[in-house]
């Protein structure tokens, strides 16, 4: 078990972590299914697989605010570009038997065409999503979870600090992004009047500073 152990209950009636804590269990696709059935609709904790391991997160109250911040900047940038775009949350992307993740945030940009009016996405047959977002406060994320999917660009919050992960042939490298230059730097800022004032005055500072470059 990684995280604190005070108020953590794993058992067939209930699941109950504390916020901030992360279990991993040694488990196969099986295990995991269950414990997935058990959850239901509840979207705490958070859940993933990767062979041979289960793992369980409570986010923390900054986990969430920084995912919603993070998704709503991805919105007004592309609603700027004139994109069009898909966006889900929570979704849970899997393939059965090799991996099973909940990214904070996703984004179907290039392939939107491909999801539209899809109630159910195909994993093992539909395109993964053009760009996750990613919030880590816990050491639970790895980038290379989303390998399986090759997703072609994942942001990654940790520390305050964003950093943009592109695939390249069969791993991840951090680099720019394909879709907004100078994105570590807005979200800097961003963060900052969130941290100071609220989401909405970083949502707002945002969108007077793209009106100033007109």
């Amino acid at each position: 078990m990684i995280g604190s152990e005070i108020n953590t209950v794993i058992t067939p009636e209930r699941i109950e972590l504390p916020p901030g804590a992360v279990l991993k269990l040694l488990g196969d696709w099986q295990d995991y299914m269950k414990l997935q059935r058990q959850l239901g609709s509840r979207t705490v904790p958070r859940i993933k697989y990767r062979l041979g391991e289960i793992w369980l997160m409570a986010p923390l109250p900054k986990h969430g605010r920084d995912a919603s911040l993070l998704g709503d900047i991805a919105k007004v940038l592309l609603d700027r570009l004139g994109q069009r775009y898909d966006s889900f949350t929570p979704i849970t992307m899997s393939l059965p038997e090799i991996s099973g993740i909940e990214p904070d945030y996703c984004f179907y940009i290039q392939n939107w065409r491909a999801v539209v009016g899809k109630n159910r996405i195909d994993w093992q047959n539909d395109p993964p999503p053009d760009l996750v977002i990613e919030v880590d406060i816990t050491s639970y994320t790895d980038i290379n979870d989303y390998l399986p999917y090759r997703v072609p660009e994942v942001w990654l919050l940790k520390n305050n600090e964003l950093f943009i992960y592109r695939l390249q042939g069969e791993s991840y490298v951090i680099t720019e992004s394909s879709y907004f230059p100078n994105i570590s730097e807005i979200v800097r800022q961003c963060l900052l009047i969130a941290s100071e004032q609220t989401t909405s005055e970083a949502i707002r500072w945002l969108r007077n500073f793209l009106h100033s470059k007109e």
